[in-house]
């Protein structure tokens, strides 16, 4: 994958891109602490320890984008999930864009096709005290992967860009997409306009009216997903006709 830097953009004017690493959160924490620039992109062709929210494994093949990018956001520790709701918006926009596929937003930092993954988003910071010192946002998207290099478990759950669209996906033009649309929304965040980033996802969330279970800190909360807050907290109505915000999770659609 050929991967030109932007001369205008803040987002892409450096790129590092490696054919294996460990994981491109990794190398670009490293760089982030030896003081690179907000923007700096890490691409690898291969992740060996690609991982997910929580510390799950995330496969990470070749024949995926596998990036990292690096922000320095004026930004306190609490208000970090901004950066992932912005992010998970760049790419469905991108896909619906280029693919022209039914994409939606799944809390809190997953991005699927019709139903079934093929992107996930991992927010990890630097913090000093109250504030944030650097975020690094790892995305990883399934794009040109053969489902059967899938566990069987999951191929019911996941998908990728080209079984969606049954042909290999440009993974360079899809990246500098993205890229753009993340610059985008970046640019908005900066210019405290992060109420209509939420509303925007809000829109393309599909959660919304739908009955869920989520399990948060070893406790099952089954109720209908009816918002989320200016703290990107799930709002769950019990059968009680109870309210309970909740902050971290796994859900599941009843």
């Amino acid at each position: 994958m050929k991967i030109k830097c932007s001369e205008t953009k803040v987002i892409g004017q450096k790129i590092h891109h490696f054919t294996e690493v460990s994981s491109t959160n990794d190398v670009a924490k490293e760089l982030a602490t030896l003081g690179a620039k907000e923007g700096t992109i890490v691409v690898a062709e291969v992740q060996t320890r690609g991982r997910g929210r929580l510390g799950r494994s995330w496969l990470s093949p070749k024949g995926g984008v596998w990036l990292s990018v690096i922000l320095r956001p004026k930004l306190r520790a609490k208000e970090v999930f901004k950066i992932t709701f912005l992010t998970t918006i760049a790419v469905a926009k991108t896909i619906r864009k280029m693919f022209k596929l039914d994409t939606e937003i799944e809390w809190p930092n997953d991005v699927l096709i019709n139903g079934k993954k093929v992107c996930g988003i991992l927010t990890e910071t630097s913090i000093r005290g109250e504030t944030v010192d650097f975020v690094i946002v790892g995305v990883g998207i399934n794009a040109n992967i053969d489902m059967n290099f899938f566990p069987k478990r999951l191929r019911k759950s996941v998908t990728t860009l080209a079984a969606e669209v049954n042909r290999e996906v440009d993974r360079e033009k899809f990246l500098h997409k993205f890229l753009e649309e993340f610059g985008v929304y970046y640019k908005m965040f900066k210019q405290n306009r992060f109420d209509s980033i939420l509303e925007e996802w809000k829109h393309l969330n599909r959660l919304f009216g739908a009955s869920v279970e989520v399990v948060s800190f070893n406790e099952k909360i089954i109720g209908q997903v009816v918002n989320v807050d200016q703290n990107g907290a799930l709002i769950v109505k019990l059968a009680d006709g109870s309210m309970r915000k909740v902050f971290s999770g796994d859900v599941t659609l009843l």
